[in-house]
């Protein structure tokens, strides 16, 4: 196989977030009939397509991997307007989209997982409804106000720092959009 599709792209997606959640990792990857073997050589096919000359590029490069988007449209971020496209929910997010946002020259600036519109957001009263795999960036945005946006440390991770009600601080850990825990500070 030249690409991926799109059982191979949850496993890329898993990858990652087994540094933070081996356990829902390993569960998930039985539920793909697959094994942490094949994640290893998807993950690391991915890699060689990122680093391809001749593999598309931008938009192109998910459309190659995941088909035509089930929604594209433009975004203001900041003072730029951001080409954006979403991909239908995958079986192991339902619910969640997988979702890019391309700069100006095209180039992809953010690849991550967004709530489907009008499915159910989960309902975040406390800092303990923050369980791994429960929401997204954008919830806790929709829930808590003063956050403080931070690129992580590899490309796929994000990083939000946020004060509960009782005003003690906290960090939230994301990989491709999705919490992974959240850490007093």
């Amino acid at each position: 196989m030249k690409g991926l599709a799109r059982r191979e792209f949850q496993l890329v997606l898993l990858r990652r977030m087994a540094d933070y959640q081996p356990g829902l990792v390993e569960d998930a990857v039985r539920a793909l009939d697959s094994s942490r073997t094949e994640m290893r050589e998807v993950n690391a096919r991915w890699q060689r397509i990122l680093r391809s000359r001749t593999f598309p590029r931008g938009r192109r490069r998910y459309e190659a991997v995941l088909g035509p988007p089930a929604d594209a449209g433009e975004r203001r971020v900041g003072d730029v307007v951001c080409e954006v496209a979403s991909w239908p929910p995958f079986p192991l997010w339902p619910g969640l989209r997988f979702e890019i946002t391309m700069a100006p020259d095209g180039s992809v600036a953010r690849e991550w997982l967004v709530r489907e519109p009008g499915s159910p957001v989960p309902e975040l009263r406390t800092v303990d409804d923050l369980a791994p795999w429960t929401c997204v960036v954008g919830d806790l945005a929709a829930r808590w106000d003063g956050l403080a946006h931070q690129d992580g440390d590899a490309p796929s991770r994000w990083h939000v720092g946020f004060a509960a009600p009782d005003g003690s601080s906290y960090v939230a850990h994301f990989v491709w959009g999705l919490l992974q825990d959240v850490v007093s500070v």
